[in-house]
């Protein structure tokens, strides 16, 4: 069964707008740049494009995946927060469900990842060729048996929560690649980028933006 691409058709939800940065809560189903083909050129960038033309990309989230996003409206502020994503000084919260009750509290994840190249895109953990990954999890509560949790990646590898969850054994709910059977009968991939914390390109003020939850 091929894949077809619906993105939602709401605007987009901008939280914040300066003259350095914009952050806007991406619905899931939503590309955060093209994809490969006329019938994926609809995303979060085009639209906000259509928006302020001179929108430039810092990061992404995976199509399923929700949440807070910020993307640069100058060349400086693209160069100073990408280099926030890349030393990790940037603070970012994930909400997700998980298959089954999770016994533990909370914990760290420590595999690394790299392109399962034969299955792409999936990623999986390699400890020979893969690079290091780390995700930080806290349990919120359980509901009728599964698990509310709050990931905290502190390394940004492509698909990263959605696998280290699965390699725990309970997988995020709705998940296309990594759940199997009744985890992945659900409408939407159950994983939410709730904060986002960085320093102002303009000044380095720290500033904290959260979309809540939709699930």
């Amino acid at each position: 069964m091929s894949y077809v691409y619906d993105p939602p058709k709401e605007a987009p939800r901008i939280l914040h707008a300066d003259h350095e940065v914009l952050v806007v809560d991406k619905q899931a189903g939503l590309l955060s740049v093209p994809g490969k083909g006329p019938d994926k050129a609809d995303c979060l960038l085009s639209r906000l494009k259509a928006i302020h033309p001179q929108v430039l990309l810092v990061h992404r989230l995976d199509t399923d995946t929700s949440g807070v996003m910020v993307y640069a409206l100058t060349p400086h502020a693209q160069r100073h927060l990408g280099l926030q994503f890349e030393k990790r000084q940037t603070k970012k919260v994930y909400q997700a469900r998980l298959w089954g009750e999770m016994a533990q509290k909370e914990g760290t994840v420590d595999l690394p990842l790299c392109v399962d190249w034969p299955n792409r895109p999936r990623q999986h953990v390699d400890f020979e060729n893969g690079r290091a990954a780390q995700t930080d999890w806290r349990v919120m509560r359980h509901e009728d048996g599964t698990t509310r949790i709050r990931l905290m990646p502190l390394t940004g590898r492509s698909h990263q929560l959605r696998v280290h969850m699965a390699e725990l054994g309970h997988p995020i709910l709705g998940d296309p690649l990594y759940a199997e059977g009744p985890a992945r009968d659900f409408p939407r991939l159950m994983l939410h980028a709730e904060s986002l914390r960085f320093r102002h390109p303009d000044g380095g003020m720290h500033m904290s933006f959260n979309a809540p939850c939709p699930f």
